[in-house]
């Protein structure tokens, strides 16, 4: 599939001097390397939503707890507050 892909000049800059670093064989390479970055984030933060949007249905299931109450409950099992 042939696919045109116009970089501003400093993006373009970029790809041929990681050419020129001889990490990749040319701009295509550069540009695909890019694009699994770009993938590889979109998939992270899929996850990461998905995780919190189990959190989040936990929380309304089973309630959640507020730090203060449960460092204080801490406190409470341990005999008192530290000082």
């Amino acid at each position: 599939m042939a696919t045109n892909v116009h970089l501003t000049p400093d993006l373009e800059a970029f790809a041929r001097a990681c050419v020129e670093g001889g990490r990749y064989n040319n701009v295509s390479e550069v540009v695909r390397a890019g694009l699994r970055l770009l993938q590889d984030a979109d998939e992270q933060r899929r996850r990461f939503n998905a995780m919190l949007d189990a959190v989040r249905d936990e929380a309304v299931r089973d309630g959640s707890h507020d730090l203060a109450d449960v460092l204080a409950a801490m406190d409470g099992a341990m005999g008192g507050t530290a000082e």
